[in-house]
């Protein structure tokens, strides 16, 4: 087996962690989701991906673990082309990843013990009792190893998604997934959650990407940000560039202001024609 030169290897550990090179995908062949994406995220960053509801972000989010394949272009995660895997290929490419759902997705007939303990047990082989230090480490981490053996329908939303958040981290990934992380979450809960992403982030080692359409929240704790709009970005930059842009769709969605790109009234016909009151009387 040849082996690889030291600099072969230092090129490999410098090299981005996830690259999306000119992706294209629709459902539709005719009416393309994401158009021409082009993204390199570092190893080690919080990179948040963010936009209106419906920009094709949760899309995009699918296409880096492999769910989708791009029509056109080339999504390269932890080393691999997802088109160039087969099955088990992109099974054990996802084995590397952890992925939090937007509102957790735990199983609710198992306890909090079990739920954490779910991703060892399939994946691994381990005596029991090291799957019990390993859930109870990762309980720790997220402040709920008193509440192990309690059930998800006990818990608030926020403690919910922090289950989820330890059951992403089971295996240590390398790579996190963030779906609308701080959705629903009250102002202590959400501060918990960013500073346990950012937390968990440096202290596993790990690259983390979070999708949102939360902005003044995820600019608070990414390092970066891509922001997309009709399938396309349409800005990036650090948390502080993107504050200050000028791409005006940027700078309503950041300001949440009424007046700009995106408008308040969905386009329809003259007004006066949808009243028929105002019809009638303008008959002869």
């Amino acid at each position: 087996m040849q082996q690889s030169s030291p600099g072969s290897s230092r090129s490999a550990e410098n090299a981005p962690i996830v690259e999306i090179l000119g992706v294209w995908f629709g459902y539709d062949p005719a009416r393309p989701v994401l158009r021409d994406i082009n993204m390199s995220i570092p190893r080690g960053a919080v990179v948040g991906i963010m936009g209106q509801s419906g920009c094709g972000k949760t899309t995009l989010l699918r296409v880096i673990m492999g769910a989708y394949l791009p029509t056109k272009g080339a999504a390269r995660v932890l080393g691999h082309a997802t088109g160039e895997l087969d099955r088990d290929g992109l099974y054990a490419m996802r084995r590397r990843m952890g992925m939090l759902f937007q509102f957790g997705a735990l199983f609710t007939d198992l306890s909090i013990f079990e739920n954490v303990a779910f991703p060892l047990r399939e994946h691994l082989e381990l005596p029991e009792e090291l799957v019990h230090d390993l859930v109870m480490m990762k309980l720790q981490a997220v402040g709920l190893r008193g509440a192990a053996h309690r059930m998800p329908t006990e818990l608030s939303g926020g403690m919910a998604r922090r289950v989820a958040l330890a059951r992403s981290i089971a295996l240590d990934p390398r790579l996190m997934l963030y779906d609308e992380p701080f959705t629903g979450l009250d102002p202590i809960s959400f501060g918990v959650i960013v500073r346990l992403i950012r937390e968990l982030n440096d202290s596993l080692g790990a690259t983390s990407i979070i999708v949102t359409h939360d902005v003044q929240e995820a600019l608070e704790v990414v390092d970066y940000v891509y922001f997309m709009a009709d399938g396309r970005v349409i800005a990036e930059g650090t948390p502080q560039e993107i504050r200050e842009s000028r791409e005006p769709f940027v700078n309503q969605f950041v300001n949440g202001k009424l007046e700009g790109p995106v408008p308040f009234h969905y386009p329809a016909q003259d007004y006066g024609a949808d009243l028929e009151i105002t019809a009638g009387l303008a008959a002869p």
